[in-house]
């Protein structure tokens, strides 16, 4: 959770500033992908370490669901340890409101049987929601290469049966490659919680 975020930025030369006195400037900061690779030399690799690729990288896909996923495991007792943290552009299509959301996780074996499942509690309104739920699965280390771990995320609609934003999948049968560095990043953790960003993707 050490993680930051870009909100925004701004070039301000230092030509502009007076050579005596103080000079008070009001900036307008303008989202990263507002502004042209001919107008900011400001690389996401430029600016500092901890904006990192994996923290702006919610800022990249215009809009589409997100989830931010923290994975640890330890190799002694034997337990994958799964946060999800939050969400990001979630949406409501049927109604012009902020969803009702949670998360389901379900841990499959090698041939998809369902070894163990869980869900988060409900965010209310929420378009960006704050889950920070952690679950424990109970994997032995021979395993850990063989089973996939299912999150997806629901709109609880009221009156209606619910509706999937949006699911990814880790480990042996992963939705991508991110999400397949995410599992190997974590493997080669010691332990140590990784966090990333994840694109739903629709069901």
């Amino acid at each position: 959770m050490t993680r930051e975020r870009m909100m925004g930025e701004k070039l301000f030369y230092l030509s502009h500033l007076r050579p005596e006195g103080e000079m008070k400037v009001t900036l307008v900061l303008e989202p990263r992908s507002n502004i042209s690779s001919g107008e900011s030399p400001l690389s996401p690799s430029a600016v500092s370490h901890s904006d990192s690729a994996s923290s702006t990288q919610s800022l990249s896909h215009g809009g589409a669901p997100e989830l931010l996923v923290g994975l640890s495991y330890n190799a002694t007792t034997g337990r994958l340890s799964v946060e999800m943290i939050k969400g990001s552009h979630f949406r409501n299509l049927a109604v012009n409101r902020a969803p009702d959301t949670y998360g389901k996780l379900f841990l499959l074996n090698s041939v998809g049987q369902e070894m163990s499942r869980c869900k988060t509690s409900i965010r209310r309104g929420q378009p960006n929601p704050v889950y920070k739920e952690t679950f424990v699965f109970q994997v032995a280390l021979f395993q850990l290469s063989d089973v996939t771990l299912m999150i997806s995320v629901y709109n609880r609609r009221t009156m209606k049966r619910k509706e999937m934003i949006g699911w990814i999948a880790l480990g042996q049968n992963s939705s991508g490659e991110e999400e397949q560095d995410h599992w190997e990043e974590m493997k080669e953790s010691r332990g140590q919680q990784v966090c990333r960003w994840h694109t739903l993707l629709e069901s």
